[in-house]
């Protein structure tokens, strides 16, 4: 049985949503231990869970997650995810980043990533593109992008940890900033398999977001989540 490390990225300052997220409420408790709970299912893989929070926020976390490794991040996310993987236990296989304002994942999606990630190395979750898309310059449509092969990347984005190690590294020497962490990866000539995910798996970084996943919640369209994530190693 493949153990992984789970890394939450949870630094973010909120701008769009007027304050940091991760322990803001959802359905009276806090988004990130819904997120958490959504891992449940897969604690005895679990050797260790690191959040990487804000600074201001670390008290707060260490509280409700009194067992987990809580780190402070750095302005960029990918400056996070490394502050995190510096963290990461050596007995680790596999390293499973996901967005602690992803509440919604699907047990059956984050199974996949973690199957896809053992047999290529690198996955992601992610969504075929929907919506047309307009290239606009000046306030005028450019051009319209052909979707065909476009997707919509979700978390949790997973890898084994030296290669993920070695992707970090390497963006750091080159100067390299990313906005996923596959990217990093991809920077490396790496393949990383893609798993379908569900447009469910949202992350909240508006009020509108908060709004939409407190109805989800209403009208019971969230993934079942598992028990108290407090069971988790490291938790």
């Amino acid at each position: 049985m493949t153990r992984f490390a789970l890394l939450l990225p949870a630094a973010g300052l909120g701008a769009r949503m007027g304050g940091r997220k991760t322990l803001l409420a959802l359905a009276g408790k806090p988004i990130l231990r819904h997120t958490l709970e959504r891992f449940a299912p897969f604690a005895a893989r679990i050797c260790q869970t690191i959040i990487v929070a804000h600074p201001a926020d670390l008290p707060a976390i260490e509280r409700e997650c009194p067992g987990a490794c809580v780190v402070a991040g750095g302005a960029r996310r990918q400056d996070s995810v490394a502050a995190g993987l510096a963290c990461v236990d050596p007995a680790a296989e596999l390293v499973a980043i996901h967005d602690a304002v992803r509440p919604f994942v699907a047990p059956a999606a984050i199974a996949a990533a973690l199957e896809a990630a053992e047999r290529v190395g690198a996955a992601i979750v992610a969504t075929p593109m929907k919506p047309t898309v307009k290239r606009v310059a000046g306030g005028l449509i450019a051009a319209t992008v052909d979707r065909h092969g476009l997707w919509c990347a979700q978390t949790p984005q997973v890898f084994r940890r030296p290669l993920i190690l070695e992707a970090c590294a390497a963006a750091e020497r080159d100067g390299a900033e990313v906005t996923d962490d596959a990217q990093l990866v991809e920077r490396l000539g790496h393949p990383v398999a893609v798993v379908p995910g569900s447009d469910l798996n949202l992350k909240i970084t508006t009020p509108e977001d908060l709004a939409l996943a407190e109805a989800i919640l209403a009208r019971g369209l969230a993934p079942t989540a598992g028990p108290s994530a407090t069971g988790f190693r490291g938790m």
